[in-house]
Order: C-alpha cells, then structure tokens, then sequence
C-alpha cells in the first residue's frame, strides 16, 4: 500500500515508522512492552506485559478483573483466543427476577450483580505459555514496579475518573481504592496501587493458578458472598481461555479478520461485506456520500448483531450465514444513497476497554483488548489486592426467546474485539478502536479511508468520526465538517454534535507491516483522543 502521508486534520500524533513496536493508550504500557522488546523477548512478551501495566494505569477502562480477546499471526498462521469469563452458576432468569422485579430485562448495569467471572489473568498467561520467549514473572515486573511506586495521573484518564468516583463511590471497595483522598486524584498527582502490586506478585509466581484457585481467587469468592453476590469458588476454578479460529472477510482484495461471535466484530464484517457493491474510492473521503454509506452498512450490520449474535451454542444462524456473500448483497441493496433509513433485523438462510497491539521484527503480531466493560466495570473492587471486577454480566438478556439470555455458565454478548487484516494469507496489520459499541463503527470508518483513499494509520485514525445510536441518531464528532453534518442531516439523520471523543468515538492503536519486518518494519499510529503512544526501535 502507498500511503498518502500528508494528513489533512487537526493532530498531536505523527506516525512511528520503527522494526519493534508497541502501540498502547497509556505511554507506561507502551514502554512496559518495549523493554520485553528490548530484553530479547517477542511481540507476545512484549503485549502481555504491557496489558499488565494498563491495568494498572487505565483503571477507568481496564484491570486485574477484566475480560480479554487477542489475534495474532505467529510467523506463520493466525490464531485467536477468547479469555472472556461465563456467568455464575447461580444466575438464571428466576435468580435476576426475584431481585429486581419480573419487568427486568437485563442483569444491572452496576454492583455485584452485575459481575461476570474475569478472563483476562488466563489470556495473559495462555499468550506466555504458547508463543511467549521470557519467564512469565518478567513480563509481570513492569507492572508490580509501577503499581508500588505510583504513577502520575494524565489528563484524558483523570477526567474519567472523576466522572466515575461520583457514579461508583458508594460500591463496595471502590472509595478504598481508587478516592484515596476521598476523592479522584488530579492531573499529574501521584497514585499508588499497592493492592495490585500485590495481586501481581502472586500471579507472576503462580502464572496466573493463583487468581483462579489460590488466595485471590478466594478473596474475590468472599468478597462476592460478603456483598450478596454469587461469583464462587468453583466458578473461578472453572474458568478456562479458549483458543478459536478467527471469522473473516475479503474488502477491496484485503481480508478482515474477527473474533467469533459472541462478540460484535462479525457486525464490522457484514457492513463491509455490504460496502463492496459500492465505489467507495470514487466518493471524496470525508463527504456526505461516503459518510452516509457506511452509516446505513454499519446500521444494517448492528440490526441483525443485536438480533442473532450471542454465545454460539445459543445463535438461530451460524456466523457464515450472516456472512454469506448473497444475504449481505442482499442487505446492501436496501441501502438508499438518498435517505437514511430504520433498519429491522434481515432473515439469514437458516441452518470502558483498553486495546494495544505489538509487532516485533521477526514478523510476530499481536493484536490484543482487555476490557472492565463500562468505566470501572461493576464499581465493585476487591480491595484486598485492587481486582476491579467487571460489568459483563450486563451484556445478558432476561427475555425469553433472547439467543443471549442469562443461562449458568454461559458467557455474554461482548462489545471488545480486536482487528486483524492480511492480505492474500500474509499479514498486514493489527488494530483495533476502543469504546463498547463503537468498535466495530472504528474498525469499518478507519478500513474504508486506509483501503479505499490510501490514507495512512495515522491520518486515519486522527480523521473525524461517527457513532450510530438507536434509530436514526448518530453522533458526530465535533471536528467533522459543517457542510458533511448538514448533508447527514439533509438526508435524514438524527445527527448529535459531540466534543467527547473519548466516551463517543473510541480510540485506536494500529500496526501496519510496511514490508520485510527486519528490514522496512511496520508503520504505527497511536490515537490522539487518549493519553497512549506508539513506540518503537
């Protein structure tokens, strides 16, 4: 690909052209995973200590009780791992409405009963123990240091933060831990985690046995039981990560490459695989045609995500029927260039999050998220050793019929999902956009101006963005042009002006292999609507 490297918007970022790379949203987690870089370990070494040390600096979106995804291309072949963690064996229908009323359709949004059991202690020591090169303690050591000295607080973190003390500070643990001032720290003021340093001392020597059927997994146990909740002993003993072959699609001669439902990122296959029957390359980037287009791709795809995707053993269709070539042609041809429309659900033939991405120069990548769900995740945080457990459980159904209805043990639909792109079978980028149900609008809006205008990972990820909502709404970021927001409008859509892009429009983290990794090495861009990097050598 000839990127066009002169970038039209406003941004504080160039890219980071280097052989070794490790792009993350927190400069802490990018240096963590350099220095495994540096120690002679691989882009596996590299991304898991770095997820380590994000969960101790970006407690807002991620920590020790969150949920995990990863792609990555070994040298020679693909592989993805599901780390996401399943309901307790208590939680049925009956259990949620007993507590909260029968017109309850979904598990809370906060508190103990909304958490599910944490996955992504195992994805870190699942990627070590398969494809890592150093002892798993060494990957753990940045984060321990980090987390028992403190770390001065940045700017885009802080103001989450803030937001999230005045929800969440009456939950269990969570004023004990994150208001040590008894309140949120300011910019630039010094936190520590000593709890986490703890917890990550005794996962670092156990590899990770400890969280699941040691003295954290115990905590975590009587902390639930403590506070009425139901997460056991036997659902963290339990739990295992699971190794899965990625779903795919081809766009503009490229392939997409997802994580299996019950995430979401089919629904960025699906608008894609809907926008191949338009000329996208022959639209001006950023005007109203383009923007319009993919909008109503990406509505269409989430219409039938929302109605089909959950825990594949519980789907009515398969991912390859909502991927099949003549029912998305089928969908695109309900799109009309002149107006924006409400989509339903199609009729298949039957049959809060933090991302980071590492390369290294012998051709590893790692494509890999980690996620609490919401900010903070349940609000709930074992203070005993700082496990901020998550909200997934929200992500269920209490309706009958629903394909993602709460059942014992089964897992949730899920919001984060990391991106990987190669081209005829060899790899070409790992990336991903934060932010619960925007991820799928990034990977779609960032492809499409990468793929189809040639713009390079940075100008595409500095580039204005959009956000479908319910119905017709679609919130635009404030940097997008006038004369585009009115022609959205002039068609039809409910367009919102936001200035928050972090809550709004996620964020991203790219690596794209520029050639020969020992040679001309990859090409990294890092978004400016976080605190994060692109670093390299």
């Amino acid at each position: 690909m000839n990127f066009d490297y002169q970038n039209p918007y406003t941004s504080t970022r160039l890219p980071l052209f280097a052989r070794n790379v490790v792009a993350t949203s927190h400069p802490l987690g990018a240096q963590a995973g350099l220095k495994m870089l540096y120690q002679g370990g691989n882009a596996v070494d590299a991304a898991v200590a770095a997820a380590a040390v994000m969960a101790v600096c970006e407690p807002v979106s991620n920590g020790l009780g969150s949920d995990a995804f990863c792609i990555l291309w070994d040298g020679k072949e693909l592989h993805g791992l599901n780390a996401s963690g399943r309901a307790p064996q208590a939680w049925t229908p009956d259990y949620f409405q007993s507590r909260y009323g029968m017109d309850a359709a979904t598990p809370p949004k906060r508190g103990i009963d909304s958490i599910t059991v944490p996955g992504a202690v195992s994805a870190w020591a699942a990627l070590s123990e398969r494809f890592g090169k150093l002892p798993f303690a060494d990957l753990m050591a940045p984060a321990i240091d980090v987390a028992e000295r403190g770390y001065p607080v940045p700017p885009v973190v802080q103001g989450k933060w803030r937001v999230g003390a005045d929800e969440l500070q009456s939950h269990a643990g969570f004023a004990q831990t994150f208001m040590p001032h008894g309140r949120a720290p300011q910019v630039g003021e010094l936190y520590r985690f000593p709890a986490a340093a703890r917890a990550l001392r005794a996962i670092a020597q156990s590899r990770g046995d400890a969280f699941y059927q040691g003295e954290i997994a115990q905590a975590m146990a009587s902390f639930s039981a403590m506070h009425g909740g139901s997460l056991s002993l036997q659902d963290l003993a339990s739990h295992r990560p699971e190794w899965v072959t990625p779903i795919s699609k081809n766009y503009r001669g490229y392939t997409l490459h997802e994580i299996p439902p019950g995430g979401q990122g089919i629904a960025a296959l699906m608008a894609l695989g809907m926008l191949e029957h338009f000329d996208l390359a022959a639209l001006p980037v950023d005007g109203v045609a383009s923007q319009h287009l993919q909008i109503e791709a990406m509505k269409l795809a989430f219409a039938d995500a929302y109605r089909f995707v959950a825990e594949p053993s519980s789907m009515e269709v398969s991912a390859a029927q909502l991927l099949d070539d003549a029912y998305l042609a089928a969908r695109s041809k309900l799109i009309d260039p002149q107006r924006a429309q409400q989509f339903g659900a199609g009729s298949p033939a039957q049959g809060g999050t933090i991302y980071l991405t590492a390369a290294d120069e012998s051709g590893m990548m790692v494509s890999f998220i980690q996620s609490n769900y919401m900010g903070f995740g349940s609000g709930c945080v074992e203070p005993s050793f700082g496990i901020s457990l998550q909200n997934r459980g929200h992500g269920f159904s209490l309706r009958a019929g629903s394909p993602n209805i709460v059942a014992p043990g089964k897992r949730p639909f899920h919001t984060i999902i990391p991106g990987f792109l190669t081209k005829d079978g060899q790899p070409v980028m790992s990336f991903g956009v934060m932010g619960a149900h925007m991820q799928p609008q990034g990977h779609l809006q960032t492809l499409v101006r990468m793929l189809d205008h040639g713009q390079n990972p940075q100008t595409a990820c500095d580039a204005p963005r959009w956000r479908v909502n319910a119905g017709m709404e679609v919130s635009v970021e404030a940097t997008m042009s006038a004369a585009t927001v009115q022609g959205l409008r002039d068609l039809g859509h409910q367009t919102l002006l936001s200035k928050d892009s972090y809550l709004d429009f996620g964020a991203g983290q790219f690596i794209w292999r520029a050639g020969d990794p020992a040679v001309e090495g990859y090409v990294a861009a890092s978004d400016a609507r976080r605190d994060g990097q692109a670093v390299g050598f």
